[in-house]
């Protein structure tokens, strides 16, 4: 039974990811259910880091640290199982425009009349700062833009580090905002680059949502002025595919629920509600469900009684050798990086562990 459940739950992100390619941030959107993508693995060679693995994925720092527990997240070491998270349970609807889920450090763009969804990590506010959960929309979109930094942050930077930072900021490769910025309807609030892209996916801005350099260059032109935007605090997500329920647990931020029901009774109500809504009778394991609350790990896991655990789903993960190069010093900064290299030789000479599933033999 264990053997079935395993080839149904990789089979099924792998028909959605066939005919992408291995960067993919698009996904074609579900027939049934509310779920895309799947988990994806890969060996690491000696030079790589967490956060490079997780830049050409397309996934934030949070993301990546969260699904490797105890892998050192800058020196992965050689030959390394790192987890791809790649796998994501859709924002409660509607299914139009961009949604931000603030926990999930990720963006969510439902392009009108094309039945798929463009996916990204982002950057947002940090601790002492908080961001209206609200709808509005993209009003301007600016290329090269400057930044004339607003006095709240010019304060919060003089007496946070005794720092005098200018007041405008020209457009160019030290500019905070990148190369492309999209305003939204609130106040000073930007989807926009970063000179610092190595912060996306952590509490990195003082209210604008960063993002990667090459994957704000593809959502701009895709994006026209009006499109609706709706910013949500969703950090327990509540999936289905193929009559299995999942959850994927974010870290909360408790600038939004100070007080209230704590974290596990918000996954609890969360789940009992999609299952009503949904009309789901499956028997979930709560002390699973505890756990995945607790550790906060970001990936989406099957949460009924008898499902593989994540470790269970790892152990059965087949992986292949990451095959680039470190980013550089040439993709730290706001401009899109060059393709990567790939990884030299001498980097790339490990062992190849094939990884089967629980029965298959090796051939």
């Amino acid at each position: 039974m264990l053997q079935i459940t395993l080839r149904r739950i990789f089979l099924a992100g792998y028909v959605a990811l066939a005919p992408l390619a291995a960067q993919a941030t698009v996904f074609p959107l579900p027939q049934h259910g509310n779920m895309v993508g799947n988990l994806q693995a890969v060996t690491s060679h000696r030079d790589d880091t967490l956060l490079d693995i997780g830049r050409f994925y397309d996934i934030g720092y949070n993301q990546e640290v969260g699904a490797n527990p105890g892998v050192n997240p800058w020196l992965p070491g050689q030959a390394s199982k790192v987890v791809i998270p790649n796998e994501y349970v859709l924002p409660a609807g509607p299914w139009r425009g961009i949604v931000v889920n603030i926990p999930a450090r990720r963006i969510y763009f439902f392009p009108e009349g094309r039945g798929v969804v463009f996916t990204y990590p982002v950057g947002v506010f940090l601790p002492g700062w908080k961001e209206s959960l609200t709808t509005t929309s993209i009003i301007q979109k600016f290329k090269m833009p400057a930044w004339y930094v607003p006095k709240n942050i010019h304060a919060w930077f003089e007496k946070k580090f005794h720092m005098d930072i200018p007041w405008y900021w020209p457009p160019g490769a030290e500019n905070p905002m990148g190369e492309l910025a999209m305003e939204t309807g609130l106040s000073g609030i930007f989807i926009h680059g970063t000179y610092h892209p190595w912060g996306i996916g952590m509490r990195s801005s003082q209210g604008c949502f960063q993002m990667y350099p090459e994957n704000v260059a593809q959502l701009f032109p895709m994006v026209p002025v009006g499109t609706p935007v709706r910013i949500i605090d969703e950090p327990n997500m509540v999936g289905e595919r193929n009559g299995q329920i999942y959850l994927q647990c974010y870290k909360p931020l408790h600038a939004y629920h100070k007080d209230g029901p704590t974290d596990l009774q918000r996954a609890v109500v969360a789940i009992k509600q999609f299952m009503a809504a949904n009309h789901l009778h499956e028997e979930i394991d709560w002390a699973r469900v505890r756990r995945m609350v607790a550790e906060h790990n970001t990936v989406a896991l099957p949460i009924g009684k008898g499902t593989p655990t994540y470790a269970t789903l790892v152990q059965a993960l087949p992986a292949k050798p990451y095959a680039y190069a470190p980013y550089g010093p040439a993709a730290n900064g706001a401009a899109v990086p060059p393709p990567l290299p790939l990884a030299s030789q001498a980097n790339k000479d490990q062992i190849n562990v094939k990884v089967y599933l629980p029965g298959q033999k090796s051939s």
